[in-house]
C-alpha cells in the first residue's frame, strides 16, 4: 500500500525550480534518477539538511582550532582532537596542503602519549621509545630522564637518551634530545636506572641597549649582573637550538660570548643568511 501524501502548491519566481533541482542534485535527493525539489522541501521540514548561509570557519578560527587540535593530541585527549579535526575538514576554508595533511592525519590512528609519559616520569621509570622524524625515518631511543616542555606552540619530550647524537655541536650535550609528542610511535617501559637530570653547558650572553633593562630572566639563568652598561647573563643550556632561536630575535642587542662552539654556530648561521640575501 502506498503512503498517503499531501499536496502543496507553491508560487515561485522564474528559475527557482531549477535552483531547487540543483540543490537537490548536490544533496543527492532524488525521485528515481532525477533531482527532487519535493524531496528537498520535505528534507528541510524534517531538519535533515541545513538551510540558509552555510557555516564556515574564518581563517582566525581555523588557526585557533588547528593549534587546539595539536594541544589536545599532546595532552592525550584523543577523541576531542578527532572532533576538532573533523570540524576543520568539514567547515574550514583550507588551503590544499593543509587540507590534505589533515585528511591524512584523520585517516591514521591518533595516539596520545602524554598520559603514559607523565606516569613514567612520575614513577622515575626508564622507557624505550619509537619515533618518526621529519624525514619519515623510524628511530629508537632509550630514555633515562625526561620532562615535557612547551616551545613555540608545541609540546616536546625533552629527554636524556642512551643513544648519542653524533651530529651534536657540543659533545657534552650529545645525549640530550627534543622529540615532538605527536611523532611518537610507541613506548615500552624498561627496568634500570632513572638518571634524574640533563647534561648542560653554561652559555654567557651579553645584553646591550634597551635589553639591559628589558631582558626577562629565563629558566636556567644562574648568574645575572650589570656592569659598565652591559648586562651579562649565564645560563645552563640543555640544547643550543632553542637558545639560538631566542638570541636571533634579540638582534644586535644580544651577543653570545661563550662557549666558542655555540658562538661559532650562531655566527655561521648569520653568515649563511647574509650570503643568501646577498646572492
Amino acid at each position: 500500500m502506498s503512503r498517503k501524501k499531501e499536496t502543496l502548491t507553491l508560487s515561485v519566481p522564474p528559475g527557482t525550480k531549477e535552483q531547487l533541482e540543483a540543490i537537490a542534485d548536490r544533496l543527492d535527493i532524488r525521485w528515481g534518477k532525477n533531482p527532487s525539489p519535493s524531496g528537498l522541501i520535505a528534507a528541510i521540514a524534517q531538519q535533515a539538511v541545513e538551510v540558509g548561509q552555510p557555516f564556515r570557519l574564518t581563517p582566525l578560527q581555523v588557526k585557533a582550532l588547528h593549534q587546539g587540535f595539536h594541544d589536545l593530541i599532546d595532552t592525550g585527549h584523543i577523541e576531542e582532537a578527532k572532533s576538532v579535526l573533523t570540524l576543520l575538514i568539514d567547515k574550514g576554508e583550507l588551503e590544499a596542503p593543509l587540507r590534505q595533511s589533515l585528511i591524512q592525519q584523520i585517516s591514521q590512528p591518533l595516539e596520545g602519549w602524554r598520559i603514559q609519559i607523565d606516569q613514567l616520569i612520575a614513577q622515575k621509570q626508564p622507557f624505550h621509545l619509537v619515533y618518526q622524524n621529519s624525514q619519515g625515518e623510524l628511530l629508537e631511543f632509550t630514555i633515562r630522564y625526561a620532562e615535557v616542555a612547551f616551545y613555540e606552540r608545541r609540546y616536546y619530550l625533552q629527554s636524556w637518551c642512551d643513544q648519542v647524537n653524533t651530529k651534536a655541536d657540543l659533545p657534552e650535550l650529545a645525549h640530550n634530545r627534543y622529540l615532538r609528542l605527536d611523532r611518537i610511535q610507541a613506548i615500552f617501559p624498561l627496568s634500570g636506572e632513572w638518571r634524574g637530570r640533563f647534561d648542560t653547558v653554561q652559555v654567557q650572553l651579553a645584553f646591550t641597549g634597551e635589553l639591559v633593562k628589558a631582558y626577562e630572566p629565563k629558566d636556567g639563568d644562574i648568574h645575572d649582573e650589570v656592569m659598565d652598561g652591559v648586562r651579562r647573563v649565564t645560563r645552563a643550556v640543555i640544547n643550543p637550538f632553542w637558545l639560538i632561536r631566542e638570541v636571533r630575535r634579540y638582534g644586535a642587542d644580544c651577543v653570545i660570548l661563550s662557549p666558542a662552539a655555540v658562538r661559532d654556530r650562531f655566527k655561521q648561521e648569520l653568515l649563511s643568511m647574509v650570503e643568501k640575501y646577498g646572492s
